[in-house]
């Protein structure tokens, strides 16, 4: 996708704070945080969202968990973290690219909006 900012960060045109790459997924650092640890965990392959797996994608985000439970050991998150992905406008997505939120660092608060 030309024009898919996280594409983008993907192919090195963007530069980011990388904290884990495999030739799956790529793990940066969001540049507006909510937390002190928050970290975005995307597939390098482009799916919209969700709403665009289908049977044979699927098994990438039991990638991304993993990579999210290594990432919040090794970001001493052992107290608790959150793990979001918004889905279309509604949801609050504003790239159009499968991508989820790692967050921790700090008691986050129960309420979700």
């Amino acid at each position: 996708m030309n024009d898919c900012l996280f594409c983008k960060i993907i192919a090195g045109e963007i530069p980011s704070a990388k904290v884990y790459e495999d030739d799956k997924l790529l793990a940066f650092k969001d540049i507006n945080p909510q937390a002190p640890v928050h970290i975005l965990i995307i597939p390098k392959a482009h799916y919209d969202s969700v709403n665009a797996l289908d049977e044979a994608s699927a098994p990438i985000v039991g990638d991304i968990m993993l990579v999210a439970k290594r990432l919040a050991e090794e970001f001493h998150l052992g107290s608790g973290y959150r793990i979001i992905t918004n889905i279309g406008e509604d949801g609050g997505q504003t790239v159009k690219h499968l991508h989820f939120h790692l967050l921790g660092g700090v008691k986050l608060s129960e309420k979700m909006c």
